[in-house]
């Protein structure tokens, strides 16, 4: 029942933990991936940072306020687009460990913390997000693998390349549709469902995203502070709305289908695609 499997591939793993016990108290591997993406994402912006003339330790303040403005944010995010539940359940609004975080919510609650930072030290907003988002997505793409150990934020049935074969019993119930059912399969008298690995997309665009990010950075091809980090936000948007799209667990806009992590996808991209041509434009006609 612990399995995970990716069959298209050859890879079958027989036991893979949602959690583990030390001295007696549980630990949840979503929360160890979280750290590590955190950690991960400070270590590029450090080096980043390094590399361009900033100050290091500016960065380090910042994650620390980012890590609690990100974990607010993420509670937040999720329960408002879930009020209908969490309006019965009040109690359960701080039950951090009950599940229930969103990743636009931490991300909105980082960029907080950079406006928060910079404006009290008197530092370059812009030059400062354009290093902060490397590892702000440094983070996406460890922290996405939280969702691999506890068998959520999939998608639809598929027996595509990277398809995830996935025990029935091992996910939440509302998560499932009929199409999985349809295709379900039963080994060993154990039902068994397959699904698009939406966390596997994400965290590979991610890289992809975050690799040219750190090219052009180091490159000096950057025309102005604030380029890197509209760039992160049209190609985070546009892989996000794509992967959004497959999702089973999407939080909907209230009293709509629309789901709102998409809607802000395509938002995020749009806007960002507009501003990356007008500074361009802007830096083009400078030059001339």
């Amino acid at each position: 029942m612990m399995s995970i499997a990716f069959p298209n591939i050859g890879i079958y793993l027989s036991y893979v933990p949602k959690s583990f016990t030390v001295f007696g108290y549980e630990i949840a591997l979503y929360g160890i991936t979280m750290a590590l993406g955190i950690l991960g994402g400070l270590f590029v912006a450090l080096r980043i940072a390094k590399k361009t003339g900033q100050n290091p330790d500016d960065y380090t303040n910042i994650a620390l306020l980012g890590v609690v403005l990100g974990l607010l944010g993420a509670r937040t995010y999720y329960v408002a687009f879930s009020w209908d539940y969490y309006s019965a359940h009040l109690s359960e609004i701080f039950n951090f460990r009950g599940g229930g975080m969103a990743l636009y919510g931490s991300l909105i609650g980082a960029i907080l913390a950079v406006l928060i930072y910079c404006t009290l030290k008197k530092l370059r907003i812009r030059l400062v997000l354009d290093t902060a988002c490397l590892g702000m997505i440094t983070g996406q793409i460890i922290g996405r693998w939280g969702n691999f150990f506890n068998r959520e934020a999939f998608g639809d049935y598929t027996d595509g390349l990277l398809a995830m074969r996935l025990p029935l019993d091992a996910v939440r119930s509302w998560e499932v549709t009929q199409k999985m059912l349809d295709h379900q399969q039963v080994i060993g008298g154990i039902p068994y469902i397959q699904v698009h690995p939406t966390f596997l997309y994400e965290s590979l665009w991610n890289l992809c995203v975050l690799i040219l990010l750190i090219i052009v950075t180091l490159k000096g091809w950057k025309r102005v502070d604030g380029e890197i980090f509209l760039g992160y936000l049209f190609w985070y948007g546009i892989g996000r709305f794509w992967i959004e799209g497959l999702r089973t667990d999407q939080l909907k806009l209230w009293g709509t289908q629309i789901a709102v992590s998409q809607l802000l996808s395509a938002a995020l991209a749009a806007g960002s695609g507009i501003l990356l041509v007008w500074v361009h434009v802007r830096s083009g006609k400078k030059r001339q």
